[in-house]
């Protein structure tokens, strides 16, 4: 006797596919239990391993023993003439066939019951779920539109080196898609990211804190190549879901899954999507798994450098990822403004005379180049007409193209879209379209309102047009609400202006934690009250590096200090990125012309040939200022 058929005798054969069959069964049915129950990826892992290791233990016993009348017998003490092993297979055929059958029922809903690989849970005609997280009796914002939604940082279940930054990156194409529906007002990233974490408040207070009446909220698993997605939109009234899924696929369908999602929840939120709508959620985002993940990783250092001295090392890192995002997605207009962001902040180090760089002449012009080059790339890639404007503007500045800015700009000025570009503000503010400004900046306010800067662009153009007591309001809520140190510098300076010089001067000593920012008050609050000594006092305040300063030009110029303020004016002028600097001076100066125009030829011309009206509208008072 052959030992093939030896064993198919002992049915060793139909005992491996038998328990092949079950094995793959419990192994489905167990990861989606292990998924819903959050368990970790090594727990489906680790059963998967034992499944395999049974298998040529079950072929073992499946040799040595047999099945008798009288029960398991080990097969050498069983008599041929009285083996029951042919009854034995048949009945094992018919567990083969019931077990196929079920799995070739999950197998065919897997694939083809979802859409795509979806299974909905719930519908927006049928609310009927309530978020745990969510107190029944939650009270609405009644200022918030009805049509508003965040959508929260997506939670990475899984613990993959990079499953953080993917599931950061499907949020924020999901947000991206979103937002192109002008029907609907979509928390900005800034401020739905604040909410990131596993100790998170209600999502009515949320929603509260975020101005919005719907909240997103999803996890992400990934293992190998399998992807598992779950999504759902909570009405922050009363916890209940009006819309919720479950997404099951691999990798390669995260852009499908991410349409989907999106879509969904338009729908679930009563927009009517055409196909121009379609479309342009469509072309929102990235459309690469692999450049979002990347993308996110480089926002991450970009932020941290923005919070850390070593910026430019900092943003170095980052360019390092956006130009991999570049090479896979190349017409991702925003990820070439994030790149410009470091050769903007070279050219101030190198200006200012700053630690971290020191550029010969030819270097200089370089990273002006390299600048002028990414707000070009990024103003001929962008993905919506408002998104042009702001990238047009910001092109047609840098480039110092400034014929028309003042148009551009105003028509930068009445869009109502969720964005504020780059330099729309520096350049409002000096050509006299402060009010203009301070009406955009309430809307994005409204996109973005934990986004500190968000509230110094309002406090500052609601200063410059004259409303000191609402500026010093907007600020004050706003360290609040978003502290930052921007804030604090507008919040002393609109007490100054404001004339409460005892209140501006506690503040200068308590609130105002840098202390370039604190000297650079004391120096404002002296000047505006007319305090030649208190003013020189506050300047000797400063070190020897007062001139690597932002403020430095300003505050000879608050304190007349004439010839100090042309002598670095000058200085500025003769660099390439000096015309901008000077601007930006002007701007931060809020002050008239805080030098004068025969100083800086370079500029005088570029003002002279654009037709740009000078000098800026003085803010305040500046009694120790004669020109």
């Amino acid at each position: 006797m052959s030992f093939f058929t030896e064993l198919q005798r002992r049915n060793v054969v139909r005992v491996g596919l038998a328990y092949t069959v079950i094995a793959w069964v419990i192994a489905q049915v167990a990861e989606l239990a292990f998924d819903s129950f959050g368990a970790p990826d090594w727990t489906i892992k680790s059963l998967i391993v034992l499944l395999l290791l049974g298998l040529p233990l079950a072929l073992i016993f499946a040799w040595v023993y047999e099945m008798t009348p009288e029960g398991l017998k080990k097969e050498k003490d069983v008599d041929r003439s009285t083996s029951i092993t042919p009854q034995t297979g048949r009945r094992i055929d018919r567990v083969i066939i019931g077990m196929l059958v079920i799995a070739l029922a999950f197998f065919a809903f897997d694939k083809y019951g979802r859409d795509p690989a979806t299974v909905e849970t719930a519908s927006n005609d049928a609310p009927e779920a309530a978020s745990e997280s969510v107190p029944a009796a939650a009270t609405p914002n009644p200022r918030a539109p009805k049509k508003s939604v965040a959508v929260l940082p997506f939670i990475a279940m899984s613990t993959g080196p990079d499953d953080e930054y993917f599931a950061d990156g499907l949020t924020e194409e999901i947000l991206n898609s979103l937002a192109q529906l002008p029907e609907l007002l979509v928390t900005a990233r800034t401020s739905a990211f604040v909410f990131k974490g596993d100790d998170l408040p209600p999502i009515p207070e949320i929603a509260a804190k975020l101005g919005v009446r719907h909240v997103v909220e999803g996890s992400v698993r990934r293992s190998g190549d399998r992807l598992r997605v779950t999504a759902q939109l909570i009405r922050a009234s009363d916890g209940f879901h009006l819309w919720s899924n479950n997404y099951d696929s691999t990798s390669a369908d995260t852009i499908h899954v991410q349409e989907n999602i999106a879509e969904k929840i338009a729908i679930a939120l009563d927009v009517v999507l055409d196909e121009e709508k379609s479309e342009a959620m469509r072309n929102a985002g990235m459309r690469d798994a692999e450049a979002f993940t990347l993308y996110q990783k480089g926002l991450n250092l970009f932020y941290q450098a923005h919070g850390d001295i070593e910026i430019i090392a900092g943003l170095r890192a980052a360019n390092e990822l956006f130009d991999k995002v570049i090479q896979r997605v190349p017409d991702f207009g925003p990820v070439y403004q994030m790149r410009a962001d470091l050769w903007t902040h070279m050219l101030n180090e190198d200006l200012q005379g700053g630690p971290d760089q020191r550029f010969t002449a030819a270097e200089a012009t370089d990273a002006y180049a390299k600048a002028v080059a990414d707000f070009r790339a990024a103003a001929q890639n962008t993905r919506n007409p408002v998104d042009r404007l702001h990238a047009e503007l910001d092109l047609a500045w840098v480039e110092g193209n400034w014929r028309a800015l003042t148009a551009r700009t105003e028509r930068v000025l009445a869009s109502d879209a969720c964005s504020d570009g780059n330099w729309a503000p520096t350049i409002a503010n000096v050509i006299g379209l402060s009010e203009q400004h301070r009406k955009q900046a309430k809307h994005i306010l409204a996109c973005d309102p934990l986004r500190s800067l968000g509230w110094f662009d309002l406090a500052r153009a609601t200063l410059r047009v004259g409303d000191t007591e609402e500026a010093i309001r907007i600020a004050r809520e706003g360290m609040e609400v978003a502290p930052g140190g921007w804030l604090e510098w507008i919040f002393g300076r609109a007490l100054i202006e404001a004339g409460r010089y005892e209140e501006a001067e506690t503040v200068i000593d308590t609130v105002v934690r840098d202390p370039e920012f604190s000297n650079g008050l004391r120096v404002l609050l002296a000047a505006n009250q007319g305090d030649r000594a208190a003013a020189h006092r506050a300047l000797a305040g400063f070190d020897d590096n007062f001139e690597k300063l932002f403020i430095a030009l300003p505050a000879y110029a608050w304190v007349g200090q004439r010839d100090d303020a042309n002598r670095l004016a000058a200085r500025y002028d003769a660099h390439p990125w000096g015309p901008w600097q000077l601007w930006q001076s002007a701007h931060w100066c809020a002050c008239g012309a805080p030098w004068d125009l025969a100083a800086t030829p370079n500029f005088a011309r570029m003002l002279e040939e654009n037709e740009v009206p000078w000098p800026p509208v003085s803010e305040g008072k500046y009694p120790l200022k004669d020109w």
